[in-house]
């Protein structure tokens, strides 16, 4: 007979996790099915944790490269990718750890293989060594992720060809590399490469680097990624890609011909939900392999749910944890929590990039009146402390109102920062204004006063 439970979750990445966390908290008996040999997703092993260590490491090496009296201490043989990446491998291994902790502590059972649907509430899972059980739910979370895409005309076993989770083994540093694709994955590949003194082209098929967000913002990325040495060629697709022994050649259907010591592809991504059975179960999945979910997270089968990745936009962990703990929520009383509108973007390029609410055109294309509010970093004296310079904080409000329409942060720890905005932004009514930072009192020195300055600047414009 078949084990059965309340509550199977099918990934542990942050949807899996949030899932999981929910049900069990309360009072459901819960299972978490994952294929590979260590929980935490793409997320902690291929994605988000791996990509930033590295970055941070890169941002190391470059404030002691500044710093004239450490730089003599960093030898060039410690640059290498691949020793650069055994720090990552330090931080997902502690990930991990506390991941499965979590599990352990709720009493959340982990079935280690690959799931597929033999029924709209039975599954089979197929273990590693070729052992295969049913177990049976009378509800499921698809919490399976995503990953690169990969045309099917580029030889990804190619040595020298790599997509963003086969970029992680890399053995040796490469004089050169060409990224194709240049959103957020290529553009915080394209900073972590070209700091490493790695010549760059970073290939975009649009017409300008991430189109989302705020023009400043971008303008101020691509004059950072072309001071770095980058050079970024837009409007541009690939006819095919020719992997050499001693390179790769990009080839454009522009006739360019670009030869680099390897190509990192990083064009998009695909949903993990292939081989699952969704088909015998009605549910449906687009092009890119995503499940098509209603507001409540549920497929067309109203007792299996979808979350994270797999399921498309926003395709943030952040935000995937919190669907998987709605979609329960839902499962549990029926009641229809849904995602906090304002979701801050973070971009680890070299400086960060974070922003949340509207933009510039936006707004204009609206027609709502607004104004604008600048603080330049290079005029805090926290950044002059550190260092840390380059940026702004901008921000957008109504002239009106003074209600914050926007937030948009480039330079160290935007991220971070952006967060301050957010609180005030979901504030209801007059709570809701710049005239909060004016009359709050920061901390001095540090960068969180750039609210301050920046609300000072934008009234400045109106009275």
């Amino acid at each position: 007979m078949a084990t059965r439970f309340d509550l199977i979750v099918i990934g542990s990445g942050p949807g899996g996790e949030g899932a999981a966390m929910r049900a069990v908290k309360a009072g459901r008996r819960v299972a978490v099915v994952e294929e590979h040999t260590q929980v935490g997703g793409s997320c902690t092993h291929w994605g988000t944790i791996p990509s930033k260590t590295l970055r941070f490491a890169v941002r190391q090496i470059m404030e002691i490269h500044s710093n004239p009296m450490l730089r003599d201490l960093l030898r060039p043989s410690r640059l290498s990718f691949p020793r650069l990446l055994q720090s990552a491998a330090q931080v997902i291994n502690k990930q991990v750890n506390l991941r499965e902790s979590f599990y352990e502590r709720n009493g959340v059972e982990l079935l280690a293989g690959r799931a597929r649907f033999t029924g709209t509430h039975s599954i089979e899972v197929q273990e590693p060594k070729g052992a295969r059980e049913i177990v049976e739910a009378d509800a499921f979370v698809i919490a399976v992720g995503s990953r690169p895409y990969r045309p099917p005309d580029v030889d990804f076993t190619h040595p020298r060809i790599f997509d963003s989770q086969t970029i992680l083994g890399l053995q040796d540093t490469p004089q050169s590399v060409t990224i194709y694709g240049a959103g957020v994955v290529g553009c915080e590949y394209a900073s972590i490469f070209r700091n490493l003194g790695v010549k760059l082209n970073l290939v975009n098929t649009r017409g300008k680097l991430l189109e989302f967000l705020d023009d400043e913002i971008v303008d101020a990325l691509s004059y950072h990624l072309r001071e770095q040495g980058a050079l970024i060629r837009h409007n541009e697709e690939y006819e095919r890609v020719e992997g050499q022994e001693d390179g790769v050649v990009l080839h454009l259907k522009s006739g360019k011909r670009l030869k680099t010591d390897i190509l990192l592809w990083a064009n998009g991504r695909t949903g993990n939900s292939a081989g699952l059975g969704l088909e015998t179960l009605g549910i449906v999945t687009d092009s890119r392999g995503n499940i098509e979910v209603n507001r409540n997270y549920q497929t067309t089968q109203p007792h299996i749910y979808a979350v994270g990745d797999v399921v498309g936009f926003p395709a943030l962990a952040s935000a995937a944890y919190d669907q998987g703990r709605f979609c329960v929520a839902h499962l549990l009383d029926g009641s229809s929590e849904q995602l906090i509108e304002l979701i801050p973007t973070g971009i680890y390029t070299i400086p960060e990039i974070s922003s949340i609410g509207r933009n510039e055109h936006e707004l204009t294309q609206d027609s709502i009146p607004y104004e604008v509010g600048h603080a330049f970093f290079r005029s805090l004296a926290r950044a002059q402390i550190t260092g840390q310079t380059v940026g702004m904080l901008k921000l957008l409000f109504h002239r009106e109102t003074l209600a914050i329409l926007g937030i948009h942060c480039f330079g160290d720890q935007a991220a971070e920062i952006i967060h301050i905005g957010q609180a005030i932004m979901s504030q209801k009514g007059d709570a809701n204004s710049i005239r909060y930072f004016i009359n709050t009192t920061f901390n001095y020195p540090t960068m969180a006063e750039a609210y301050r300055v920046a609300a000072l600047n934008g009234l400045n414009r109106v009275f």
